[in-house]
């Protein structure tokens, strides 16, 4: 059963940057669409941003859109997202997803393959 590793999180302040990546633990593991969730203290799991691999077609929530850039390497099927100008309400597990269909949607079940998590904390 393949899985998804993601690293670089971390603590940083507000208005500072952090990148994230997310790899797959089988190299012959492919997806069409890999994706970044987060879950605030508190809140419900929401949907950050997709990628299309193959094609290159993006999708952003409206809360990151022009500070998140996500990126991806489809001959990896690995993902990253590129933060700044963080904020505290940016604060939360990010989680790294993928699914097999070939839209970049933003409703978490519809994603198959999920990864453990990596803690961003932004400080006021």
């Amino acid at each position: 059963q393949v899985q998804l590793v993601e690293s670089g999180g971390g603590l940083v302040q507000a208005g500072g940057s952090l990148s994230l990546s997310c790899a797959p633990s089988l190299r012959s593991f492919r997806s069409n669409v890999m994706a970044w969730f987060r879950q605030g203290p508190g809140k419900e799991r929401e949907f950050v941003a997709a990628i299309n691999l193959r094609g290159g077609a993006t999708n952003y929530a409206d809360s990151v859109e022009g500070r998140f850039t996500i990126s991806g390497d489809s001959a990896k099927n690995t993902v990253y997202l590129q933060m700044s100008s963080l904020r505290p309400e940016d604060t939360a597990v990010y989680y790294c997803a993928a699914r097999l269909g070939i839209q970049a949607v933003t409703q978490s079940g519809r994603y198959d393959y999920w990864g453990q998590g990596t803690q961003v904390t932004v400080s006021s």
